[in-house]
């Protein structure tokens, strides 16, 4: 892999892990145009260095948020952010067990499957689509509702499930406020990425030798700057209801993908 790719691979995780049209699916089919080649642990690493780089650029961008989670966590009294904080939690449970318990298979699915990521694309449009045209009654975030939009995060593992977009789009569709959802959309994922991050490093054994320092450093830089610049996009676009803007490029993307597949076998 050359620094051109690098770059390029960190602008695409940096766009696409907050716009709604998945950062997984993006990166599998920009693997396969690219024809980047990695072994299992070096292509794992330079991924948990992207998944690094935006996860830093959304704490960044919603720090005010975070210091109110940590206060909540903490404080003995009862208030929003504690609330906030346990809604949090309960919102990591259904991706948390997903990820322990199909680990494997899941990690199976990140291997150029791009009818897969087609098909998931169409799944992702979908929810875009009805998130911007379904009316429903005003609601919360409840514990009910956090652990339905933790589920949706779970189904996002999937290359070609966008989380940011079925994460959102299913907390619209139930008729939680606009603003609301994509704030807690983005800092819902924070703890996963970490966790994420920290057990692959140490299931796998994952150190910085013999890997090339400035590939990594390109990827982290470019997912970073680029995430900052989406993830405000992004509040701007839910707030505005612009999602089937989305919905119609995942079809676009989605039908191509799938036709390139077919025609070459793969």
């Amino acid at each position: 892999m050359d620094y051109f790719e690098s770059i390029l691979l960190g602008i695409v995780q940096g766009l696409t892990e907050f716009l709604p049209i998945s950062s997984s699916g993006h990166i599998e089919i920009s693997k396969v145009i690219l024809g980047s080649s990695f072994d299992k642990n070096e292509g794992l690493l330079f991924t948990i260095i992207l998944h690094f780089a935006t996860a830093l650029s959304t704490m960044c961008f919603f720090r005010k948020d975070l210091i109110d989670v940590f206060k909540g966590l903490f404080t003995k009294n009862w208030n929003d952010s504690k609330k906030f904080s346990i809604l949090i939690l309960i919102s990591m449970i259904p991706a948390v067990i997903i990820g322990l318990v199909y680990e494997d298979l899941i990690n199976s699915l990140f291997n150029g499957n791009l009818i897969l990521v087609g098909a998931m694309l169409y799944v992702t449009a979908l929810l875009l689509f009805l998130s911007d045209f379904l009316k429903l009654k005003k609601n919360e975030i409840t514990y009910k509702n956090s652990f339905i939009i933790g589920v949706a995060q779970a189904i996002a593992i999937l290359p070609g499930v966008s989380r940011s977009g079925a994460t959102i789009a299913i907390s619209i569709i139930m008729g939680i406020d606009r603003e609301k959802a994509a704030r807690f959309s983005f800092i819902m994922v924070i703890p996963l990425i970490f966790g994420s991050m920290f057990k692959s490093m140490i299931d796998y054994d994952l150190t910085f030798e013999n890997y090339n320092m400035i590939n990594l450093i390109l990827g982290f830089s470019s997912a970073f700057i680029t995430g900052l610049f989406a993830c405000k996009w992004m509040i701007s676009l839910v707030k505005n209801s612009k999602l089937y803007y989305f919905s119609v490029y995942c079809c676009i993307v989605a039908s191509i993908v799938i036709a390139y597949s077919f025609k070459n076998g793969l």
